[in-house]
C-alpha cells in the first residue's frame, strides 16, 4: 500500500525523474541514428541558452506556452480537462486583430489594455459553449473542445480568406499600425544599458509572469478559487457545501479560454504585427504538456514552459548543426517528454511512493 508523497517530492522529484527518463530514451534514439547524445545535448543547450539570441527566442516561445499552460491548469483545478486552448488561442488572435485594426492607435500602451480585453473576450467566448454544454447538458468538455478546435481553424481560415485578407496572395491581414507594436525586450533592456540580440521576445513576457502570479492569487487566495478547487476534488461534496456546479463549470471555462486567447498578444501583436494563417502552431496542445509537467501550479507552469522553449529553440539549432537529427526528431523528443510526464507518470510515482513508505516504516 502506498502513501501520499511529501509536497516537494510530488512537485519536484516526480517531474524531474520523468524528465530524466524521457531524455534517457531520447538519448537512445539519438544513438540509434548514429549520433553522439552528449554532443546533441550540448548543442541543444548552447543553441537555447548559450547566447542572448538563443535566450531571447527561448523565452519568446516560453511566453506563449505560459499562457496556454495556465489555460489548461485553471480548468484542471475545477476538474475540467480543457484541450481546446488551440482553438481559443486562434480566436484570441481574431480579437487582438480587430482591436489593432479598428483604431489608428498612437501609442502601444493605449492599445494594449483593449487588446488584452479583445484577446480574452474572444478566447472566453469560444470556451463558453463547451462549458455550458458540460454544465447543462452533460456533454463532455474533452469532446466538445476537440470539435471546437477544428471549427476555430475553419473559421479563422474563412475570415482570413474572405473578410480580413489584405490585398495579395497570402491569407493574412494587413499590417497593424505602428502605434500597436509592443516594445521588444532588447529595446526595453537597452534603456537600462543592457545589450541583447534582436529577437521576437517582447513586453508580453512580463505580462505572462503577471498572468502566472494572478492565477496563483485566483486559485489559492480567492473564494472563487477555493470553490473551483473544491468542485475539482469532489463535485458531490462541493454541491453539498452549496457550490453551484453550473456556475463554477462555466466560469472556469471562461477564465481558461480567456487565458488561452491572450497568447495572441505575444505572437500577433508583439511579433508578427498582423494575423497570419495557423499562427498558433500547436501551442495550445503544448500547453497541455506544460500544465501536466508543472502540476497545474503557476510556478511549475512557468518552469515547464521554459523547458519547452528550450526544446523548441535548441531543437531548431540542433537540427541545423546535426542534419541527421531532423526537425521530426525534435518532435519525437518533445513527445517523449509529454509521454513520460503525462501518460506514464505512474511508472515513476508508484516506485517512489513505495520507497517513501519503506523509509517511514523504518523510521517508525
Amino acid at each position: 500500500m502506498t502513501a501520499p508523497l511529501p509536497r516537494w517530492a510530488d512537485l519536484v522529484l516526480i517531474p524531474a525523474l520523468n524528465l530524466l527518463l524521457a531524455f534517457l530514451v531520447a538519448g537512445l534514439v539519438v544513438v540509434f541514428i548514429g549520433e553522439d547524445p552528449v554532443e546533441a545535448v550540448r548543442l541543444l543547450l548552447v543553441g537555447s541558452l548559450g547566447s542572448s539570441y538563443g535566450i531571447g527566442f527561448t523565452l519568446y516561445y516560453a511566453t506563449t506556452f505560459v499562457f496556454t499552460g495556465l489555460s489548461v491548469a485553471i480548468a484542471y483545478h475545477a476538474g475540467l480537462f480543457n484541450i481546446g486552448s488551440e482553438g481559443q488561442a486562434a480566436l484570441g488572435g481574431i480579437g487582438v486583430t480587430l482591436v489593432c485594426l479598428a483604431v489608428p492607435w498612437p501609442y502601444w500602451w493605449l492599445a494594449l489594455p483593449f487588446a488584452i480585453l479583445g484577446a480574452g473576450a474572444f478566447g472566453a467566448a469560444w470556451a463558453f459553449l463547451p462549458g455550458y454544454l458540460q454544465a447543462k447538458r452533460g456533454s463532455h468538455v474533452v469532446i466538445t473542445t476537440i470539435m471546437f478546435n477544428f471549427i476555430a481553424s475553419a473559421l479563422v481560415v474563412y475570415l482570413l480568406v474572405n473578410v480580413l485578407k489584405a490585398p495579395g496572395m497570402a491569407p493574412e491581414t494587413r499590417n497593424f499600425p505602428e502605434g500597436t507594436f509592443l516594445p521588444f525586450m532588447h529595446e526595453i533592456l537597452a534603456v537600462f544599458g543592457i545589450r541583447m540580440s534582436r529577437t521576437p521576445m517582447n513586453f508580453t513576457a512580463l505580462l505572462a509572469l503577471a498572468a502566472a502570479f494572478l492565477t496563483w492569487v485566483l486559485i489559492w487566495r480567492t473564494r472563487l478559487g477555493y470553490e473551483m478547487r473544491a468542485f475539482g476534488h469532489s463535485e458531490p461534496a462541493a454541491v453539498y457545501a452549496g457550490i453551484d456546479p453550473v456556475r463554477i463549470t462555466i466560469v472556469a471555462m471562461l477564465i481558461s479560454g480567456a487565458m488561452a486567447g491572450m497568447m495572441a498578444l505575444n505572437v500577433v501583436m508583439g511579433f508578427q504585427h498582423r494575423l497570419v494563417l495557423d499562427y498558433v502552431g500547436g501551442a495550445g496542445f503544448v500547453g497541455i504538456a506544460v500544465s501536466l509537467m508543472g502540476r497545474s501550479h503557476p510556478f511549475g507552469v512557468v518552469l515547464a514552459a521554459i523547458l519547452f522553449g528550450i526544446l523548441y529553440q535548441g531543437g531548431a539549432e540542433l537540427a541545423f548543426d546535426m542534419p541527421s537529427i531532423s526537425r521530426d526528431m525534435i518532435v519525437v523528443i518533445q513527445a517523449l517528454v509529454i509521454l513520460f510526464t503525462g501518460a506514464l507518470e505512474n511508472l515513476v510515482r508508484a516506485p517512489v511512493e513505495r520507497a517513501f513508505l519503506r523509509r517511514r516504516r523504518k523510521a517508525a
